[in-house]
C-alpha cells in the first residue's frame, strides 16, 4: 500500500492505498487513536478490491480540526464523504474497525445510494448512554476542553519506548496488542520533536464526547442500514458492548450476517487471513445498480 493525500474541506487527509484500480472501491476507517497502518496486515489478504485506508481527522498524519472544533461522530460522517468526493467515488464498500465501524455504520444509514456494502469490525452503530447521563456527561466535556490548552505532552526518548505505552494503554482496557502492531501504529502515529517523539494524533481526541445517541437511537440507525452488511465481533465481547446486546443490533440489520470470532480487539491486525477468510467475496460482489 502506497501513502497519498487528499486536500478536503476540513483539510489534509492522508492514508495507504492499494490493490487493483478499477475493481471494487472500499473506503477503510479505522478505530479511536489508531490509523490506516490499522489495515496493513489485512490487505495483504484481501484481493481483488481498490482499498483506500485514511487516517481519519486527528489521526495519522491528517490535520488536526480547527481551534474550538471538537470530534462528534457528525462530523467524522461529513469527513467520510468529503474522502469520497475527492477520490472521485459515487459508490463505494465501507470496511470499519472499532470507531471506524460505528462512523461507517452512520455514512450507510445516512447515505444508502453512496454505500454498496459495510463490513463493521467489532462495533455496530455507535456508543450509547441513558438520557439521565446527558447533563453529566456534557458538563464533563466542556470542563476537559476548557483545562486542555496548556498540557504538555509526552516525550518519548525513542519510538519502542511509544511501542510499549500504546501496548500498555490496549491492556488496560482490554484490547491488546501484540508487539508487531502496535509498531506499526506507532510508526505511522508519532512525529519528531525535540528530545524524542510525541503522539500525532489530537489531544482533544482523548476528551469525552459531548453527546451520545440513547440506545433507541442506534438501534433506529442500525436498522436503517440498507446495503448487505457483514458484522464480525471477537470474543470474547468487549464490556463497552455486551454479547447480547450486540447481537441484539446486529439482528436489526434489513440484510445483515453476524460472524463472531475468537480473538481480541484487534483481531484484524492478530490474525488477519481469519478475518480475511470471514469477510471473503464479500467485498468483490458486482456492484448493485
Amino acid at each position: 500500500m502506497q501513502d497519498f493525500v487528499l486536500d478536503t474541506p476540513l483539510g489534509r487527509i492522508t492514508g495507504l492505498r492499494g490493490g487493483k484500480p478499477g475493481a471494487p472501491r472500499v473506503l477503510a476507517l479505522h478505530g479511536w487513536l489508531d490509523n490506516a497502518a490499522s489495515f496493513l496486515p489485512l490487505a495483504e489478504h484481501l484481493h481483488g478490491i481498490d482499498l483506500v485506508a485514511v487516517d481519519l481527522p486527528g489521526h495519522g498524519a491528517s490535520a488536526h480540526l480547527p481551534p474550538g472544533a471538537d470530534y462528534s461522530f457528525a462530523a467524522a460522517v461529513n469527513a467520510v464523504l468529503d474522502v469520497a468526493d475527492a477520490l472521485g467515488w459515487d459508490r463505494f464498500a465501507l470496511l470499519g474497525h472499532s470507531m471506524g465501524a460505528g462512523i461507517s455504520s452512520l455514512v450507510a444509514a445516512a447515505c444508502p445510494q453512496r454505500v454498496e456494502r459495510l463490513v463493521a469490525i467489532e462495533a455496530l452503530g455507535a456508543l450509547a448512554e441513558v438520557p439521565e447521563r446527558t447533563v453529566s456527561r456534557l458538563r464533563d466535556a466542556v470542563a476537559a476542553m476548557r483545562a486542555l490548552p496548556g498540557k504538555s505532552l509526552r516525550v518519548f526518548p525513542d519510538p519502542m519506548v511509544a511501542v510499549r505505552a500504546r501496548m500498555a494503554a490496549g491492556a488496560q482496557v482490554g484490547s491488546r496488542l501484540s508487539e508487531s502492531a502496535s509498531k506499526m501504529l506507532v510508526e505511522r502515529g508519532v512525529v519528531p520533536v525535540e528530545g524524542g517523539f510525541v503522539w500525532s494524533s489530537d489531544p482533544r481526541l482523548t476528551l469525552p464526547s459531548m453527546q451520545r445517541l440513547t440506545e433507541q437511537q442506534v438501534r433506529d440507525l442500525v436498522s436503517g442500514i440498507e446495503c448487505p452488511t457483514r458484522v464480525i465481533f471477537a470474543s470474547p465481547a468487549q464490556p463497552y458492548l455486551p454479547d447480547e446486546l450486540r447481537r441484539e443490533r446486529a439482528g436489526l440489520l434489513p440484510r445483515g450476517e453476524l460472524i463472531v470470532l475468537e480473538g481480541g480487539h484487534h483481531l484484524h491486525m492478530e490474525d488477519p487471513e481469519m478475518v480475511a477468510t470471514a469477510i471473503g467475496d464479500f467485498l468483490t460482489v458486482p456492484r448493485e445498480g
